[in-house]
């Protein structure tokens, strides 16, 4: 590394590629030199917009790239000599093929979760296993999925409460630049395998976390939501519970009680905040939607499929460089560099007890638990049965 400055090179500048180039640019312990792709449409013009040196990731491609007005800097094993870092953002199944491009150059790489454990055999997360990366040559960022899986479930996990975890996932049918490609409408579709690959892929980050799922695609493309049941050990009251959450990194809460009803909200809440591209990198648990029993605990949560892994990414980088040895300093590194949050609106969130309880005394209250009482409605409006 030149200077402490890790050299990093994105081979793929697509839904992620994209996001990791401008979120290794806000590092300043990183540099960005340049990002690789055989495309010359919009996105990889994006890139020339923003001044990132572009190369050709075929040498092939290099000359149709110039032929459509792309200032092609060199192909990408030009670029793997300049850096110390490759991140893999091409699609699932070329990114595989690449592996030996990147050990021919004597570089480290990291890959995303679309390929299979094996080929790194390290996958990522960063505030499960953050120290077993340190200075490896290769590892896996797991999916979008999975790395919300590990986050929650590695928030009660360490506290020893987890018995036996079971999530249903519902999985948005394709991201938004593609659905005119091939959006479904008017259906769900069921994986029909169980488990579905998110919990074993879980447990090869939390490797004696005992957790099934299920999985589905439905006619959306914002996020996906989980439905997660969790066995425990023993009794865990709902204020713990939320303290467990609060804890953890990349955990926010959304209330439905705000009008945070639905997917679609909470991307326009992003909106509202200025988020670059309106992403959400931190899993959106529901607050007043958590339930607890005598042995079991109940959470709903929202995952941005295109930006979640981005700030894992970074510390990924990080951990293989050995550059910062300590994963709590690089997530709150990352996590400020980006603004990661534990609360979206704070300056008018409170404890949901303080906000609707019967301690609150105030002449207009009323009227503010019946608001927040038809948010709360809005949770379901069909019937079971035709009428």
């Amino acid at each position: 590394m030149r200077e402490q400055r890790i050299q990093v090179a994105i081979n793929g500048y697509g839904v992620i590629g994209k996001r990791v180039a401008d979120a290794v640019v806000l590092q300043d312990d990183m540099e960005l030199d340049g990002v690789a792709d055989i495309t010359y449409d919009y996105r990889i013009r994006v890139a020339v917009e923003r001044s990132y040196p572009v190369f050709a990731s075929l040498p092939e491609k290099r000359p149709e790239m110039e032929a459509a007005d792309i200032p092609v800097a060199g192909t990408l094993d030009d670029l793997l000599q300049q850096v110390d870092v490759v991140v893999d953002c091409t699609p699932k199944g070329i990114a595989a093929e690449n592996k030996e491009v990147y050990e021919r150059a004597g570089v480290k790489a990291i890959w995303q979760g679309g390929e299979k454990h094996d080929l790194t055999g390290y996958s990522f997360v960063a505030q499960v296993n953050y120290e077993g990366a340190l200075n490896r040559q290769f590892a896996r960022v797991v999916s979008c999925n999975t790395t919300a899986l590990c986050r929650v479930m590695h928030a009660l996990h360490h506290h020893g409460w987890i018995k036996r975890a079971r999530s249903v996932i519902l999985r948005r049918g394709t991201d938004p630049w593609e659905s005119h490609k091939d959006g479904m409408i008017n259906t769900v579709i069921p994986e029909t395998k169980v488990p579905s690959h998110q919990g074993p892929d879980a447990q090869k980050v939390i490797q004696d976390l005992d957790i099934t799922t299920l999985a589905g695609a439905g006619p959306f493309n914002l996020a996906h939501i989980h439905f997660a049941m969790v066995e425990t050990t023993r009794p865990v009251s709902l204020d713990k519970l939320r303290d467990a959450l609060w804890d953890a990194p990349r955990i926010a809460f959304v209330r439905a009680s705000d009008g945070l009803v639905a997917l679609n909200a909470v991307y326009e809440l992003m909106r509202d905040l200025d988020r670059p591209r309106a992403d959400l990198w931190e899993v959106a648990v529901w607050e007043d939607a958590l339930a607890v029993d005598e042995c079991e605990v109940y959470l709903t949560y929202q995952v941005a499929n295109e930006a979640i892994v981005i700030p894992e990414t970074i510390d990924c980088i990080r951990a293989l460089t050995g550059i910062e040895t300590d994963g709590g300093k690089s997530i709150q590194k990352t996590n400020l560099s980006l603004g990661i949050t534990k609360s979206f609106l704070p300056k008018t969130t409170q404890p949901i007890e303080h906000l609707a309880g019967p301690e609150v005394e105030h002449p207009a209250i009323e009227a503010v638990r019946a608001t927040r009482a038809e948010f709360l409605s809005e949770g379901y409006k069909g019937h079971e049965e035709p009428v």
